[in-house]
């Protein structure tokens, strides 16, 4: 072979990144929360989470629904000061980036700074994002009235995982709440959930597997209607009797849709295609892609209470809220006593070079990570509240390393900013 190529579409480790306030089990029934619940009180072994991982659900909501709809439609006019030190920042890596940045610490004085953000590239798994607006949009259109029925809807309707979960590397917490035992494991055929459950799991572990079972129930919803859930007989002969072509279109509608009614634009951001072999084999897609710019509209939005709409909002940023391990962006230690809301996504290949051995997130021939991010520090009183997009492609460098750095530098910035004293430095 020319090229040796390895690609990974992202997220994380066997037990990083998971997601939604831990007081969560009883309203979401997302039982993994009850065994990192029990863990923080000793109750059960497990990891000890930084402060800013502690806060209630009732915490947890969109900072900035008080302000009018009409200034949540755009982003403010660029801030070029802003956009000249995050360029510095990055040095002779400037092309290799693209970078947004909105400062919301003062809300009524917001501050905008973008570098390439017109740049279009696969944006591995912070597409999964994408998925997540698309189902809460067809639950909105459902039951525009009726709060309790979605909640319904999302926490009573199971997910059976069949081979559209094929093949999959990333693991997912199995709590079982009798035996009070987690087991970290690929999801398989079998394997049970609500929509809600593997919302969860699609965003906090970054499950392929449940990322696929959610866009298969997405199609389902949006085929089906107020007639969704189905059973698994039904769902069956759904994919069965439908064409291959007819299941591309009902895909492409039902993640496209959305975007385009949440004001965002489809030609700078699309979620195209399943996330397993399996899911592509059985419904045909399209290529993935997304720039920094309209992520940060869909940020925007969603701390504005208007992605969709507040509960939907709120919902997904709970989805997004980190409080287990950290990575990447979200790791560095200067961000511990921060709330930390957080997407990645990642893709890298490598062909033969001498003296250079490949290594995860050190392609030599593509080296891309995505990482979206929201930050309010300290968690619970913020005095600094930003969000952040960040794009990479960096050859030969741990972009995982590269990004958690920069995520110091712009915190270091933000402080700056505010007359904070900067005893790092910015450029540390």
């Amino acid at each position: 072979m020319k090229y040796i190529i390895v690609l990974v579409l992202f997220l994380t480790l066997v037990q990083s990144a998971a997601a939604y306030p831990l007081d969560g089990y009883g309203y979401t029934d997302i039982k993994r929360l009850e065994y990192y619940r029990l863990a923080q009180e000793g109750v059960v072994r497990g990891m000890q989470l930084p402060s800013g991982a502690l806060l209630m659900m009732d915490q947890v909501e969109p900072r900035l629904s008080g302000i009018s709809s009409g200034q949540a439609e755009s982003l403010p006019a660029i801030d070029v000061e802003l956009s000249n030190k995050i360029r510095r920042l990055l040095g002779r890596e400037a092309s290799r980036y693209s970078v947004t940045l909105l400062d919301l610490s003062t809300p009524s004085r917001p501050r905008y700074a973008e570098l390439n953000a017109d740049q279009r590239t696969n944006i591995g798994s912070v597409g999964k994002l994408l998925v997540a607006l698309a189902v809460f949009q067809q639950l909105a259109d459902l039951y525009p009235d009726d709060i309790a029925k979605r909640e319904r809807v999302l926490r009573e309707s199971q997910i059976i995982a069949d081979d559209f979960v094929i093949y999959d590397e990333h693991k997912v917490p199995l709590w079982d709440n009798e035996s009070k035992r987690v087991t970290f494991r690929r999801l398989r055929p079998g394997d049970r959930g609500s929509l809600w459950e593997y919302l969860d799991w699609m965003l906090s572990a970054s499950s392929n597997a449940a990322a696929s079972m959610v866009m298969k129930h997405l199609m389902l919803l949006s085929v089906y209607g107020k007639n969704y859930p189905l059973t698994n007989v039904q769902s069956d002969v759904f994919f069965k009797n439908t064409s291959r072509i007819d299941l591309g279109d009902v895909l492409l509608d039902a993640t496209r849709t959305p975007l385009v009614r949440n004001g965002l634009d489809p030609e700078a951001l699309r979620q195209g295609s399943f996330f397993t072999r399996e899911g592509k084999r059985r419904v045909p897609g399209a290529s993935s892609y997304g720039n920094s710019r309209e992520l940060m509209k869909l940020l925007y939005k969603l701390e504005n209470g208007t992605l969709v709409d507040t509960f939907s909002s709120r919902e997904i940023k709970r989805l997004l809220y980190m409080t287990q391990k950290r990575i990447r962006y979200a790791s560095h230690p200067a961000l511990f006593n921060a709330a930390v809301y957080f997407k990645s996504g990642s893709l890298y290949s490598c062909q033969p070079e001498p003296g250079y051995v490949c290594g995860k997130y050190k392609g030599n021939r593509v080296n891309r990570l995505a990482s979206v991010a929201i930050i309010e520090s300290p968690a619970g009183k913020p005095k600094y509240h930003y969000m952040v997009v960040v794009m990479s492609n960096v050859l030969k460098k741990n972009s995982a390393v590269a990004h958690q750095t920069l995520a110091k530098r712009i915190h270091r910035l933000i402080e700056a900013e505010h007359g904070q004293v900067n005893v790092d430095g910015v450029g540390r």
